[in-house]
């Protein structure tokens, strides 16, 4: 029994579905060319013999061939493909994905692109015609049974004729109504597949989508990064300036951490709208972002939780190129913060030297509880280093930890 009743929920599913009608309509559409010309030629009155319906749907063809190459024919019915054949919210089911299918709504840009569009238009409108007279044929069947049923002929001649008593007419009622349907839905499907195959995405196009997400993909690393470096060491200056405050019990002491405090969360509040207005304002941040030149205030914000930061600077850091300048700040910035983590308020060395082919970043600190070999910090390290062709140490050096960074500048 249970059977009985899933098979007959299968059957009478496509029935209630909104998205069975509107492939439907998008078929009755396609054949609207055929229609057209059918009224001049041969029209509709008197007897039009099988061979003069045959021309039918074939007199549009170089019509639709010709409409093929504007390219805005592609973007058309690609939108109509996509509103009209592919279930959305207004479908019981999604029996054909919306990613699967992948239709494009875009114009043509290719000879390819174009030659695809009139294989489709011409699918559309021979598979839209054999559903417009399937149609039409079968809703005169069924007037045609109803008449005989009920013993008033309205002159509409059967398809198959069919004798016999009235009885046996009502029960032939239903079977052009099902023959319809079934091929609707069949054709329907039919014509999803079809618009995948025909309209969807072409290789130079699936080429660009994975590009843009690529490019996404990279600015949301880029930018995960730039959160790390920037608030990750601002939360580490906080925590070791209050931890410092609270073990020195001096009430100077404390005043300069509250101070330092103060000016470390304005800096850190400062860069998260920075990173938040680039995420606004697409790709126009990079020139905002802070460069080697602000090293100093690195070190002093450093300084200002009381660790003994010794720092050498050879060359002139202004020389550096942005994207050089740039990378090597936030190097520095997770480097200091890696050391404050660590250190233990113990002496941090820190060597900054530019020369014509090079910026060199070291940074040594006493090797404490926990110093990590990996992590994010590291990593993002070693993929702005990579980034720009150079190489990274990073490891224990005896009792030292030691963050050794060369990037080229030629």
């Amino acid at each position: 029994m249970l059977w009985q009743h899933g098979l007959m929920a299968w059957l009478l599913d496509p029935l209630t579905r909104a998205v069975t009608y509107t492939r439907w309509l998008h078929m009755l559409i396609g054949s609207l060319a055929a229609l057209i010309c059918a009224m001049v030629w041969p029209g509709f009155n008197g007897r039009v013999s099988v061979s003069e319906w045959a021309w039918v749907p074939l007199i549009p063809v170089p019509l639709l061939l010709a409409a093929a190459f504007v390219p805005a024919m592609r973007l058309v019915e690609g939108l109509q493909a996509q509103i009209m054949l592919i279930p959305g919210p207004h479908a019981r089911t999604e029996d054909v994905p919306r990613s699967e299918i992948g239709i494009a709504a875009r114009p043509s840009v290719s000879l390819r692109d174009r030659l695809r569009t009139a294989v489709w238009l011409v699918f559309r409108l021979e598979v839209g015609t054999a559903v417009a007279l399937t149609t039409a044929e079968c809703v005169e069947s069924t007037l045609a049974l109803i008449g005989e049923a009920s013993g008033q002929r309205n002159g509409a001649d059967l398809l198959i004729p069919v004798g016999g008593p009235r009885w046996f007419h009502v029960l032939l009622v239903p079977v052009p109504l099902i023959v319809l349907f079934a091929v609707v839905w069949g054709a329907g499907s039919l014509m999803t597949v079809a618009a995948g195959r025909l309209l969807g995405p072409s290789p130079a196009e699936r080429m660009a989508a994975l590009e843009e997400l690529t490019e996404r993909l990279l600015e949301g690393n880029r930018i995960a990064r730039e959160l790390h470096d920037s608030i990750g060491h601002a939360l580490t200056v906080v925590v070791v300036q209050a931890g410092a405050a609270q073990a020195a019990a001096r009430p100077e002491f404390t005043a300069r951490a509250l101070s330092a405090i103060e000016e470390t969360g304005r800096t850190a509040l400062e860069e998260l709208d920075r990173v938040l207005r680039g995420l606004r304002e697409d790709g126009q941040s990079a020139s905002a972002r802070p460069l080697l030149d602000e090293a100093e205030q690195l070190l002093e914000s450093a300084r200002a939780t009381g660790t003994e930061v010794e720092a050498e600077i050879l060359g002139s850091l202004g020389r550096l190129p942005g994207p050089v300048s740039r990378e090597g700040y936030r190097i520095l910035q997770e480097g200091l913060t890696n050391a404050l983590r660590h250190a233990e308020s113990r002496p941090v060395r820190v060597r900054i030297a530019v020369t014509d082919e090079q910026l060199e970043l070291d940074v040594h600190n006493p090797l404490g509880v926990g110093q990590p070999g990996s992590g994010s910090g590291l990593q993002g390290i070693r993929e702005r280093v990579a980034l720009l062709g150079g190489r990274v140490h990073a490891a224990a050096d005896d009792s030292e930890w030691r963050l050794l960074v060369r990037l080229p500048i030629g």
